[in-house]
């Protein structure tokens, strides 16, 4: 049989996805370099190059490094960590993952915030270091999810699926993004603070950027108030930690939940010592099954791509690039 042939020369700055590596190998050359240095690319690199996975932050300037890209397939929802915009406007397109872990992580949402009210892993802990035997039961906790209101910033595809789930409590659901959504019945308040304001649970799913950056400050913790719960799935740069280490610690909120943080992988100090914060290390769609189909739709993107000439999810800075054509 003749062999098969390759369909570009991709870039993979970091580690090859382990679930994706062997369908990339299969449909793609790959050249692989440490990190996104430009110092690091040869010219050979230059000029072969024509799609790179976004694994890693991808700036203009990295971007600028290579005349014939045409494609940056993200791994992830997620994708300010790639200059987009400037992708955008030197036709460069950019895909990412939505949908295929939108349940996943919702479900990872409920779950963080039942472990941060009921305070379900310290119980565990109580259990196994047998605390229960010598100590008796584990003391009560101080919050439950009875008669609370839930707020959720960012009511985009997971922020509507957490809404699910926080309707299937009984509780009741209100939001705030930058403008009103006609097709849903939640309260929408107009500013972060009043939503803060009219619910005792805020839950972050906005994404990052310079948008969202340090939106939930001192202001907002102190409007959610001293029976409030904070619970971060989005990302962590929404955040000023600063602020959320000091309302943790002299009761302007009462818990915290966090999936995500300012300086991934780094968690400071001062927020582990916290013992009204449930910290978990960015897991929210972290399981086989659902890496698995986001790791494919990356793969799926960068082959229709080249055999299509059509992304399948781009994003929507980059909605309107069309590939190129070739005489």
């Amino acid at each position: 049989m003749p062999e098969r042939s390759l369909l570009a020369t991709l870039l993979v700055p970091g580690k090859v996805p382990s679930l994706a590596a062997s369908r990339l190998e299969e449909n793609f050359r790959l050249i692989r370099i440490e990190r996104a240095d430009p110092a690091l690319v040869t010219e050979e690199m230059k000029q072969s190059v024509q799609g790179m996975l976004g694994i890693t932050v991808i700036d203009a300037a990295f971007i600028d490094v290579f005349p014939n890209l045409e494609i940056i397939a993200n791994l992830g929802v997620g994708y300010d960590s790639i200059d987009a915009a400037h992708a955008g406007k030197k036709g460069v397109m950019v895909t990412n993952t939505p949908d295929v872990l939108t349940e996943e992580v919702a479900d990872t949402t409920i779950g963080l915030l039942i472990n941060t009210v009921r305070e379900l892993p310290k119980a565990e802990k109580w259990l196994r270091e047998g605390r229960w035997v010598r100590e008796g039961s584990y003391p009560l906790t101080k919050a439950t999810l009875r008669g609370r209101s839930v707020g959720i910033f960012g009511l985009g595809r997971i922020g509507r699926a957490i809404a699910r789930r926080i309707e299937a409590f009984g509780l009741p659901v209100s939001y705030h993004n930058r403008r009103k959504i006609e097709d849903v019945s939640y309260s929408y308040y107009p500013t972060l603070v009043s939503l803060a304001e009219a619910v005792d649970t805020l839950i972050s799913v906005a994404p990052g950027g310079a948008a969202t950056q340090k939106a939930v400050d001192a202001t907002v913790l102190r409007a959610l108030g001293p029976n409030g719960v904070f619970i971060n799935i989005g990302r962590g740069t929404s955040v000023d930690e600063e602020a959320l280490i000091a309302a943790l610690r002299d009761g302007t909120i009462l818990a915290a939940g966090l999936d995500v943080f300012a300086d991934e992988p780094n968690v400071p100090q001062a927020l582990l010592d916290c013992e009204n914060a449930c910290l978990l290390p960015h897991v929210g769609s972290a399981t086989v099954h659902t890496r698995q189909a986001m790791a494919d739709l990356m793969v799926d993107n960068l082959i229709s791509w080249f055999t299509k000439r059509q992304a399948l999810t781009p994003v929507p800075e980059t909605a309107n690039v069309k590939a190129r054509t070739y005489s």
